[in-house]
């Protein structure tokens, strides 16, 4: 059984927002003849990378010991991490391949941000520096908000 330490949590949310970067400039590019289909998978890669200063940023002001309660919500995000939608060659950017339409780009990337929605929260509770989490966190529900109206407006 793994247990991660924090700074690897963190490590693998700094390498969540390249992979989110890298999969909104893959669909950016892949749907740039529809403009608000682009423009919105540009304004979340942007993000993503802020994001990524984010975290880098955390990483180095966090401290080595394990919180309380760390060996539970170590194994949380574990799962979380296992899912379909996150880290690894095999995962989301792999799953690249299989988006064909704007529909398949715009539900897997809720489904994207619905697992790192998670993980945030299960991290949010274990660190002291919850403002920064919080803020990552509301920019990350926005992104459900706009991907979702963005799926409405397509099934219309």
């Amino acid at each position: 059984m793994t247990i991660f330490s924090l700074r690897e949590v963190i490590e693998q949310a700094v390498q969540t927002e390249k992979t989110g970067n890298e999969f909104y400039t893959a669909m950016a590019k892949k749907f740039h003849e529809n403009n608000e289909l682009k423009k919105l998978f540009e304004t979340l890669a942007a993000q993503e990378i802020k994001h990524e200063q984010v975290f880098t940023s955390l990483k180095n002001k966090i401290k080595d010991e394990a919180p309380d309660g760390w060996n539970e919500v170590s194994l949380y995000l574990k799962a979380i991490v296992d899912s379909e939608f996150f880290l690894g060659k095999d995962k989301s950017l792999a799953a690249i391949q299989n988006v064909n339409t704007s529909a398949d780009a715009i539900k897997f990337a809720l489904g994207f941000e619905r697992e790192t929605l998670l993980y945030y929260y299960g991290l949010r509770d274990m660190i002291q520096e919850k403002k920064v989490i919080d803020e990552v966190i509301k920019e990350e529900k926005s992104h459900i908000v706009w991907l979702g109206d963005l799926r409405k407006s397509f099934a219309e």
